[in-house]
């Protein structure tokens, strides 16, 4: 019953795909690899990078983000360059005379482009983060100074109804300077917590604050104050947290990504929108391979003198803009100006009618 839906004429357009697909991103990431270390090779040898961990830890980790993130231009490139083989061998030509319709020719590319679209979402949602943690940890060991920086004008709420200002906290000590804990029921305030200074206690594991105000708002309207010259505490917030980066947040899989996001709302972040653009996105992006792929096939398909040169010009052309349009609306996503949901959605809902004038233009 399958060979009825996918013969060997499809086995043949799916077998050349996925071998083309291969060697694009086998070359591809040779080449954007090669860039990357001459790009780092000073930063490596500065701080003394393991040449094992180098190789074992950050680009094994490396290479599937990247082939994950360039995935629609490898299948895109992929599809111009095998279909435009096929039609200068007369082979599409032979198809279309033999009573297959265009549509019937796109089945087997959609079926491995369906294949290749969940297998990058699963990457990007489960099995990246897996990696990614451990390159996440090498750049924060030996290409940025995370151990030596700091965060001034700190604002955090740390669990619902406490909120946490910090003046400033170093990283290097896991130290602070001027800390207030503020304790609400609904909108009344209830008591607030003052520290001169704040330090990390490795021995007992808890916060240490030094100079102490406390003050609790009493029903009668008096106050209470306790002063004192230091105080251990379990302030539950994660200095992490201060230091975490939007651009490392392919670490996080899906369900630690949106507890992460519901966690930042709570704490008023700034960067809920961009770390909904990128859940958001992990949804919307695979389906781009199916747009991609009509337009590749549609451009390629038709047998022309200008050969592969002609279809990969109109081909990069086209991949340019869908780029820049998906980059731009993520961006605007980011900052808030467009809703998450819709920024990731837009370029594929642009480029659906782009795909069509193209398909109905091959059927000519």
């Amino acid at each position: 019953m399958w060979s009825k839906y996918f013969n060997k004429l499809d086995r043949y357009i799916a077998s050349k795909f996925i071998k083309t697909f291969l060697v694009t991103i086998f070359l591809f990431v040779v080449i954007i690899i090669i860039f990357d270390v001459a790009e780092k090779l000073d930063n490596f040898l500065k701080r003394n990078a393991p040449v094992s961990e180098i190789i074992s830890v950050y680009y094994v980790s490396f290479i599937p983000t990247l082939i994950n993130t360039f995935s629609p231009i490898f299948i895109f490139i992929s599809v111009l360059y095998f279909t435009s083989k096929m039609a200068s061998r007369s082979e599409i030509i032979s198809m279309l005379a033999g009573g297959m319709s265009l549509l019937r020719i796109l089945r087997p590319y959609m079926i491995v482009g369906a294949l290749m679209a969940y297998g990058s979402y699963l990457l990007n949602a489960w099995l990246i983060p897996i990696s990614d943690k451990k390159r996440v940890k090498f750049e924060n060991t030996y290409l940025r100074d995370y151990w030596s920086e700091s965060r001034n004008a700190i604002y955090r709420q740390i669990k619902p109804g406490v909120i946490m200002y910090m003046e400033y906290f170093s990283n290097h000590d896991s130290s602070g300077i001027g800390v207030t804990v503020e304790e609400y029921k609904g909108v009344e305030l209830k008591s607030t917590l003052f520290g001169r200074f704040i330090r990390w206690d490795k021995r007992t594991k808890t916060w240490r604050l030094e100079l102490v105000t406390q003050r609790e708002f009493l029903a009668n309207g008096n106050q209470k104050v306790t002063v004192l010259p230091y105080l251990d505490t379990n302030i539950g917030f994660n200095p992490a947290n201060f230091f975490f980066r939007v651009e490392d947040v392919q670490s996080l899989n899906q369900s630690e990504l949106s507890s992460f996001i519901s966690k930042e709302k709570e704490r008023g972040s700034p960067n809920v929108n961009a770390l909904n653009t990128e859940l958001y996105r992990r949804y919307a992006s695979p389906f781009s391979t199916f747009i991609l792929i009509a337009i590749g096939v549609s451009v390629a398909g038709k047998k022309t003198r200008g050969g592969l040169g002609i279809a990969l010009g109109v081909g990069i052309f086209v991949i340019l803009f869908f780029l820049f349009f998906s980059k731009y609306f993520i961006s605007l996503g980011a900052t808030g100006v467009v809703t998450p949901q819709l920024a990731v959605w837009l370029p594929n809902l642009l480029f659906v009618p782009v795909a069509y004038i193209f398909y109905r233009f091959a059927q000519k």
